[in-house]
């Protein structure tokens, strides 16, 4: 058998529901999936109903966007309490952030002459944590732009007009937030952050793995992380950062995590869940 650690659904950036993408992971004979919505839990209940209807094991987790010394990385958390108060709370600062954010992009897109309104965004992404996809896709919908990548490419991209930075927490926080909720904190496609030096860093602010199969790595950077995640004494995990349709064709089922290394990443010592 096979896992898939790193997934998105609707409440997020993704296109599928949780049972669309349980469905289609059991359709590709996986045995375990995690749900990695970006700042939020908000699908793992469902996500897990729909895994267990499937015969499938379901790891709770999300993705946070950090940083460190101005270097962006993005934290997994796998294994929460997905109802631990510190975790809620943050969570929904960071939605709250994502929100304006979203708001920001609309202004800068109206002082360009783009007519559209933020609430149109907000319904078309129906949930808590929307992101630039969902302002692509309103691009789309209402006759802007032709497609989600000249969206992009025309006003999304970092230094394009309606590009706004996102909100971070510091990377020592994400892993200090995960560790409170009980979950393991791993670093994401480290292939595409190109900051390979804050891994050392980050193991002495207590991260647990590194992400070393993703569909965006190549083999070589593959076998870099496995490497580094042996000299540091890290979990190794993987996944195809599925997004459902909205990048593009679904990629997910190809990425396939062996088996042996989700039940080294499900058996390891987790922390204690800390009461607020």
């Amino acid at each position: 058998m096979f896992a898939d650690l790193h997934l998105h659904t609707h409440f997020s950036d993704g296109t599928w529901t949780p049972e669309a993408l349980a469905a289609e992971a059991r359709r590709l004979g996986l045995g375990a999936l995690a749900l990695t919505d970006h700042d939020t839990v908000e699908g793992c209940a469902r996500a897990a109903a729909a895994c267990a209807q499937h015969g499938l094991e379901f790891v709770p987790g999300t993705e946070l966007t950090a940083e460190h010394e101005g270097h962006e990385v993005h934290i997994l958390g796998y294994f929460l309490e997905t109802t631990h108060p510190d975790l809620l709370r943050e969570l929904t600062r960071f939605q709250q952030a994502r929100q304006e954010r979203i708001r920001e992009m609309v202004a800068r897109l109206n002082r360009q002459g783009v007519g559209l309104r933020p609430e149109a965004v907000f319904a078309l992404a129906n949930c808590r944590s929307p992101g630039r996809p969902h302002v692509a896709r309103a691009l789309v919908q209402h006759g802007y732009c032709g497609s989600s990548d000249e969206a992009f490419e025309r006003f999304l991209k970092k230094h394009r007009p309606a590009w706004v930075p996102k909100c971070k927490i510091s990377a020592r926080r994400a892993i200090e937030l995960i560790h409170a909720a009980g979950g393991l904190a791993v670093m994401a496609h480290p292939g595409l952050n190109h900051h390979d030096a804050l891994i050392p860093i980050l193991v002495e602010g207590g991260l647990d793995g590194i992400e070393c199969w993703h569909t965006k790595h190549t083999p070589a950077q593959t076998a870099r992380y496995l490497e580094l995640a042996r000299h540091h004494r890290l979990l190794v995990t993987g996944g195809s950062d599925c997004h459902g349709t909205s990048k593009g064709q679904p990629v997910l089922g190809q990425v396939r995590l062996a088996w042996e290394h989700y039940l080294r990443l499900k058996q390891a010592p987790r922390p204690a869940a800390t009461p607020t």
